[in-house]
C-alpha cells in the first residue's frame, strides 16, 4: 500500500524536479510511516493510560520510538534505492491519486497523533 504512495509522488514530481524526485519521495514515504507509527504508539499509550495499565515509562516509550523509527529510515532508504525502485515503478500500474490528498494523509496522522497524546 505505502509502495503506491511512494511511486504516485515519484511519477508526479518526476517531470519538474528529476533526480530529486527520488529524494522527495523518500522523504515522504518517511515522513508517512513514520507519523503512522507515531499515532499507533500514541493510541496503544493512550489505550494503556485509559485501562490503567502501566507498561512502561514516557522515557522508554520515546526511546523506543526513536530506535523504531531510525529502523524504518534505514530501511526505507535500503528499499527504495536502486533496483528494488526500478521493479516496483516498473510493476506499480496504479491510477494517479489526487497529489493533495497524498500530501494531506501524513499531516492528519500527526494532528491525530497530537490528539491522542493529550488525552490523560
Amino acid at each position: 500500500m505505502l509502495d503506491n504512495y511512494y511511486i504516485s509522488i515519484l511519477r508526479h514530481y518526476k517531470e519538474r524536479l528529476g533526480r530529486q524526485s527520488l529524494s522527495l519521495a523518500l522523504f515522504y514515504i518517511n515522513l508517512l510511516e513514520l507519523s503512522i507509527l507515531l499515532l499507533l504508539s500514541n493510541f496503544f499509550m493512550a489505550f494503556a493510560r485509559q485501562m490503567k495499565l502501566i507498561t512502561m515509562s514516557s522515557f522508554k516509550f520515546w526511546t523506543l520510538f526513536l530506535l523504531v523509527s531510525i529502523f524504518v529510515l534505514f530501511k526505507n532508504w535500503m528499499r527504495f534505492n536502486g533496483k528494488k525502485r526500478n521493479v516496483l515503478n516498473a510493476k506499480v500500474k496504479s491510477k494517479p491519486m489526487s497529489i493533495y490528498l497524498i500530501w494531506t494523509l501524513p499531516f492528519a496522522c500527526l494532528i491525530l497523533a497530537f490528539v491522542l497524546y493529550q488525552v490523560k
